[in-house]
């Protein structure tokens, strides 16, 4: 690991790493800005249940889902929506779907009250959709 010092035209086999370090920390900080934005809707502290079954769908961008951060604070995808309108966005969003797509998610906070998830299931039910999915997070070992 020596360096040659001198004029001498002999060539050297040892890598030069600098460049791809370089490279790479570039692109840890692209990833490290971009992935936060990355994130669809907006970030609810689910309720954790023992065995919730996953469904994949919630996590495609047309999935439709009404969350509730605070009592009576609703979001559809990333818009916040007063409750008395929130049926009118969920049928503007459910217009031009197929009857198996019609499926609404629900992700209420884990201290949102009661009332506020029924408020969202009556305007779900009001804009005709009977498929709802309750968002939660699987329970780890340590959490029980």
């Amino acid at each position: 690991m020596g360096m040659a010092v001198g004029g001498g035209s002999k060539y050297t086999s040892d890598i030069n790493v600098t460049p791809m370090v370089d490279v790479m920390l570039v692109l840890l900080i692209i990833f490290m800005v971009v992935t936060p934005m990355l994130q669809a809707g907006v970030t609810v502290v689910l309720p954790k249940a023992d065995n919730p079954e996953e469904d994949q769908a919630i996590n495609k961008e047309t999935a439709i889902v009404v969350a509730i951060p605070e009592n009576n604070v609703y979001y559809v995808g990333r818009d916040q929506v007063d409750s008395s309108r929130l049926a009118e966005k969920i049928k503007g969003l459910l217009e031009n779907r197929k009857l198996e797509d019609r499926v609404v998610y629900i992700k209420g906070g884990h201290m949102v009250s009661y009332g506020s998830v029924v408020t969202t299931i009556e305007a779900i039910r009001e804009s005709g959709v009977d498929r709802i999915g309750l968002v939660s997070e699987k329970r780890k070992e340590k959490d029980k």
